[in-house]
């Protein structure tokens, strides 16, 4: 029986587990929701051994890598897979980034690190940039008054609906890719205003007003994330995984989570 390994069942990571139990896969995993506590060295290590491919999305911690820290010793000699961030690129300027494009640059120093430590590795390294789907949209932060429109012209970013990075992974597994890194995006960076307002538009309410960011109250995180502008460019997904997203822009993702609901 194929068996994957996941660190870390998160909101991504759990609609993996559930599309590869669905094609008759055996999934074990360490999360709130997973059957093993991450410290339990035994029980993991046991986990490992009978994988046939072990996944993680956890986080960096501290500046470091958890997994690679407490089972780097035990996960080798098998399909790796790492969930990571297009934060690794840093800040282009508007301009588009590719798997080759310099890392490490950026505010995300510990996760270029991570990202860097599982390459080393062997893993095939996903790098997402903002993750939206159902339950985690704009949708969702218009609903909680959480939804801002920043006055800063020219400010992009890209996105990819949870279900692109589903089938980006399985495309890896399936055709035993090259370890290496993937960009995971969509065909279309735009500002998020404009993912704001297409929101808006499918409630049929207007779009809340355009502020300075200094006005907008963010928080360090969110100010954070407004100070990097890049588009990410996912041509190697599609020729080496021949993956193509299903949600090619933030039109066609927005109306399918409306569509769900």
């Amino acid at each position: 029986m194929t068996r994957l390994l996941i660190f870390g069942l998160g909101y991504t990571a759990t609609r993996i587990a559930d599309a590869l139990r669905g094609r008759g896969w055996h999934v074990d995993a360490t999360g709130s929701a997973g059957n093993l506590a991450f410290d339990d060295r035994t029980a993991v290590a046991q986990a490992v051994d009978a994988a046939t491919h072990v996944l993680s999305s956890v986080p960096p911690s501290e500046g470091s890598d958890p997994v690679l820290d407490r089972y780097g010793d035990l996960i080798g000699d098998r399909w790796l897979g790492y969930l990571s961030s297009t934060g690794v690129y840093g800040d282009a300027q508007g301009a588009w980034v590719d798997e080759a494009s310099p890392t490490g640059g950026g505010r995300r120093s510990a996760r270029a690190e991570c990202d860097s430590r599982w390459l080393d590795a062997g893993a095939r390294v996903f790098r997402l940039p903002g993750i939206y789907g159902p339950g985690r949209s704009a949708f969702d932060r218009i609903e909680q008054g959480k939804a801002h429109r920043i006055d800063l012209p020219g400010q992009v970013f890209s996105r990819v609906h949870v279900t692109d990075i589903v089938a980006g992974v399985i495309a890896a597994i399936g055709r035993n890719a090259p370890a290496g890194a993937y960009n995971l995006a969509d065909d279309l960076p735009t500002s998020q205003n404009t993912v704001i307002e297409e929101a808006c538009r499918l409630l049929g309410q207007a779009p809340p007003p355009l502020q300075s960011i200094e006005d907008a109250g963010l928080s360090p995180m969110a100010r954070g994330f407004y100070a990097e502008n890049r588009r990410v460019a996912n041509g190697k997904a599609k020729r080496v995984l021949g993956w193509e997203p299903a949600f090619p822009t933030y039109r066609e993702g927005l109306a399918a989570i409306t569509a769900r609901a």
